[in-house]
């Protein structure tokens, strides 16, 4: 997909929502259809899903990362499930980053993969029984809010607090993927990621876990001070650039792609060219990265980030009651 439009934000005065706001209407009639037709399969291991309400990154990726460290701490042995956005497999099959590229199962699920096993496929419970038959004994699905296909245990929505649900509007006058109401009421918690737009009590009586995402202490000394050219092919890049910028870098440049872009040997060597001519080094994401020829990743710097909870010992909690009758 392209980059979020600006209209897309709160508070935007363009005309663009209201003369969009019939598409609005029959995406949001659509997606009511399929989830009252959906027949969700029950694969007989808890599933826990990641999703959000809104098109572009909140942080699905980091938090079902996070995720999967804490269920080990209470002793499960979690797989990913992924559809496999932008690549050509339709699966079911088990990513493997030694043969795969992005442009075969997509670049989250190859990050995924660094962490646990992941499978990708258009047909997500036959990929999750895959799963559970290699011995998994629970599913993590990635970026499944508004796919029900699968049956799940628990539904964890996540908020970007800084960009909440933007101007509030349906897919393609705004960037919700379905109503905020709809949203909230298939959800057993709240991930909110940053502080700022949207405030606890907007969700109810629904737990709320705050948490916020922490560049890696060693890229952070490595970053300060030095001249850096900053690009991502991600939903809202100036979030990363704004990352970037913190780390106490001097960003000289900023390129901005659209989502899931690909990168083409010669966009590489142009960023590589443009880096050099303004004596500073070219760092992207991790996501970003994994669309990168393996022998061309060396010539970019990737910041690295992690979710930290506030309240870790709660979430565990959460985590534990939810599965504890499994």
């Amino acid at each position: 997909m392209p980059r979020a439009p600006d209209f897309w934000a709160a508070g935007s005065q363009s005309a663009l929502p209201a003369l969009l706001a019939p598409l609005a209407w029959l995406y949001g009639a659509a997606q009511s259809h399929r989830r009252r037709n959906a027949r969700p399969v029950d694969i007989g291991i808890p599933v826990i899903s990641v999703g959000n309400l809104v098109a572009g990154g909140a942080g699905k990726t980091p938090t079902a990362l996070a995720l999967a460290l804490l269920l080990r701490k209470l002793g499960r042995n979690p797989a990913f499930v992924s559809r496999g956005y932008g690549g050509s497999q339709t699966g079911p099959l088990q990513v493997d980053a030694s043969k795969h590229t992005a442009s075969d199962v997509g670049d989250e699920p190859l990050l995924l993969a660094a962490t646990a096993p992941t499978w990708i496929g258009r047909d997500r419970p036959a990929a999750a029984l895959l799963a559970k038959q290699a011995g998994h004994d629970l599913i993590i699905a990635d970026d499944a809010h508004q796919t029900h296909a699968l049956a799940r245990r628990l539904n964890l929505l996540v908020v970007d607090a800084g960009y909440g649900f933007g101007n509030g509007r349906l897919l393609p006058a705004g960037p919700l993927r379905e109503s905020i109401e709809d949203g909230l009421a298939r959800s057993h918690a709240v991930i909110r990621i940053g502080q700022d737009t949207v405030a606890p009590k907007r969700f109810g009586t629904l737990p709320v876990f705050q948490a916020r995402l922490r560049p890696d202490p060693e890229d952070v000394a490595a970053f300060k001070g030095q001249r850096m050219l900053a690009f991502a092919g991600i939903g809202r890049p100036e979030k990363f650039f704004q990352s970037v910028i913190d780390t106490g870098a001097d960003v000289v440049e900023m390129q901005a792609f659209a989502d899931h872009a690909a990168y083409t040997p010669d966009r590489i060597m142009r960023l590589v060219e443009e880096a050099h001519r303004l004596n500073a080094m070219p760092v992207t994401t991790a996501k970003d990265l994994m669309r990168f020829p393996l022998e061309a990743r060396a010539m970019v710097r990737c910041l690295r980030v992690d979710l930290d909870f506030d309240d870790e010992a709660g979430l565990l909690a959460f985590l534990r009651e939810r599965l504890q009758h499994v």
